[in-house]
């Protein structure tokens, strides 16, 4: 009921002050479940969402928003509570998939379910290393992974401003991805981690992004011990299917201490896949902003990118030959389309590190 509320109180102000513009609302269903997967920037990320969907969306959020003390931390609390935040312990184990069952009661009830595959706000606008629990969670629920770009909350809100600055934000969202075909393999850690690197594939082309190999909450653990974060820390990065913590370079990469400056390795995605040309998604004139769903001067509702919508053929060609999804059959896209540059954005270039 707040949740609402809310959206109907504050929506018209933030649209207003942000202007907010999506592409590519069409891809989300009008019913039925489906699991919104998206990269995490900013705390906002979780706000303007929802406020640029129809449908209700219920996101998981850090266990610390539910138990902080004072007249500030029970307002908190009480408003997460109120529309409907999962709290989720991101220390791992048993206690984080706990709260991957209230997402997955959720999905089985028809709702959408929100979701950050990187488990914790990117320290730098990197996109980061994802976690397999929305793998299992796709596996067992059978409902469809919508991938999610937010684009600029990071300007708006960087890590420790509070109050939001006057930015436009952006949002684009990518064509469904359907796992339902590997329904029972979620014990099978291979498949679990191939699957995740496929969502994260498609985050990087929507997002544009560089995507580092690395889980954010080692990558904000390194940066506090160097002094250069001063934001909170999360819990353990490693989970249950995945390597173990503390792995920071590609396996069979070279060292960054053993690399020669005169020849940089060349930039690998989710998966050990090739990089295409990446872009940072900007709106066009005609953009539908608040009125989502109005077609732009193309005669699209949204444009999903290219190197995406090829990596998906390839694993569709893959599967069909019972090939199993696994992280080498990924690794090297026999489709020339899924190395082509993607030339539906407007140019702005992402500056690589």
């Amino acid at each position: 009921m707040l949740y609402r509320i809310l959206k109907i109180i504050l929506g018209p102000l933030m649209k207003l002050l942000y202007q907010p513009w999506i592409r590519g609302a069409h891809n989300i269903p009008e019913t039925g479940p489906a699991i919104l997967a998206s990269n995490h920037l900013a705390v906002i990320d979780s706000f303007f969402l929802p406020l640029m969907i129809d449908r209700e969306v219920v996101f998981m959020g850090k266990s610390d928003y539910f138990t902080g003390t004072g007249f500030k931390g029970k307002l908190v609390a009480s408003f997460m509570r109120s529309v409907g935040t999962i709290p989720v312990d991101r220390t791992g184990g048993k206690k984080s998939l706990a709260a991957l069952r209230v997402g997955l009661k959720r999905l089985e009830d028809g709702g959408l379910f929100g979701i950050y595959p990187e488990g914790t706000r990117s320290p730098d606008g990197r996109l980061h290393r994802g976690k397999t629990g929305v793998s299992r969670l796709a596996l067992e629920s059978g409902a469809p992974v919508i991938p999610v770009a937010m684009i600029g909350t990071d300007i708006a809100q960087p890590i420790g401003v509070k109050i939001p600055r006057l930015h436009r934000i952006g949002i684009v969202v990518g064509e469904p991805l359907d796992f339902s075909r590997y329904k029972g393999l979620e014990g099978d850690r291979f498949v679990l981690r191939a699957i995740t690197d496929e969502i994260m594939y498609n985050l990087m082309c929507l997002s544009g992004q560089e995507y580092v190999d690395r889980y954010a909450a080692d990558v904000k653990k390194e940066l506090a011990a160097q002094g250069k974060f001063a934001g909170p820390l999360p819990g353990g990065a490693k989970d249950s299917d995945d390597s173990p913590q503390g792995d920071t370079t590609l396996q069979g990469a070279t060292p960054s201490h053993e690399q020669n400056s005169d020849e940089p390795e060349p930039m690998k995605g989710p998966g050990g896949r090739r990089v295409p040309e990446l872009e940072v998604p900007q709106p066009f004139d005609d953009d539908t902003d608040i009125n989502h769903g109005v077609k732009n001067k193309e005669g699209e509702a949204g444009r999903h990118s290219d190197d995406a919508a090829a990596a998906k053929e390839d694993v569709e060609s893959k599967s069909s030959s019972g090939t199993v999804l696994d992280e080498d059959s990924l690794s090297e896209s026999k489709n020339p389309k899924a190395h082509g540059r993607i030339r539906r954005f407007a140019p702005r270039k992402h500056r690589r590190q």
